[in-house]
């Protein structure tokens, strides 16, 4: 059976979408659905004339108009921005955007997708990575003066940048003079990992606390000696029970 694609009702598309869309052209909304009259908080009516700058933050809106303008010769790329209800509220949303022929006239076809949902959880999964990256900065008392830090897992640029932010302050709480950063959980080791160790190095020596690395296995010791031979001049043990015992604590068995 041939089909007349040119009979398809396109407004009834329009309303049977579950994402809220608008068509504007020339700045000025001319037509949206039943998604985003319920989206938006208000009838019809009052959107359609308005400019769909409107709903943007006065920040945003001069890089839109832009996005706008260039969406009428190709399709925009999905943007993430927070923008008005017309009750004054605001929402996380994704916004795609592109060309559309009505008769004569070549509008815009903006799609609304709510993603405060998905936003509220990103949040949680930043706050719980946060808290184990907080965990994983530890430092363990084995004296007065005396401690150690135990790396495990991954060193990603985030936990390196968290441990050169909080390690300054934890030694100087605990009074600690030597402190012990035990790599030996540490599978991999990179140019920013070892860039970063040698910042802590530094930062260690300025605040009077004599920093000891142990646990690098042989074939990371190369990798990182390669990748930066500062690493020479940073003192090395092999395991945490030598370099206590270079600090004067000896063990009774």
């Amino acid at each position: 059976m041939d089909v007349n694609i040119s009979k398809i009702d396109y407004r009834q598309i329009m309303e049977f979408s579950l994402d809220p869309l608008i068509i504007h052209t020339d700045l000025k909304i001319i037509d949206i659905n039943h998604a985003a009259e319920k989206f938006f908080r208000a009838k019809k009516e009052s959107i359609i004339g308005a400019s769909p700058l409107d709903i943007f933050q006065e920040t945003a809106k001069i890089a839109i108009e832009k996005r706008i303008q260039s969406a009428y010769l190709q399709p925009a790329k999905v943007i993430e921005e927070t923008i008005y209800r017309m009750d004054g509220t605001t929402v996380d949303v994704e916004l795609y955007c592109h060309p559309v022929q009505i008769g004569d006239t070549t509008a815009i076809q903006t799609y609304v997708k709510d993603i405060t949902d998905r936003k509220k959880t990103e949040k949680k999964q930043v706050e719980i990575i946060k808290q184990i990256n907080e965990l994983s900065a530890t430092i363990v008392p084995l004296s007065n003066e005396i401690a150690v830090l135990p790396l495990v897992g991954a060193i990603d640029e985030d936990r390196a940048r968290m441990l050169l932010e909080v390690l300054p302050n934890k030694v100087q709480q605990q009074n600690v003079k030597y402190l012990i950063i035990d790599f030996s959980s540490i599978y991999k080791i990179d140019h920013m990992v070892t860039d970063y160790l040698f910042k802590i190095h530094n930062i260690m020596s300025l605040l009077g606390v004599r920093s000891i690395i142990t646990g690098i296995r042989p074939e990371l010791a190369l990798i990182a000696i390669n990748i930066d031979n500062r690493l020479t001049s940073t003192s090395t043990m092999a395991t945490v029970k030598d370099a206590l015992y270079s600090l004067g604590m000896n063990f009774k068995y």
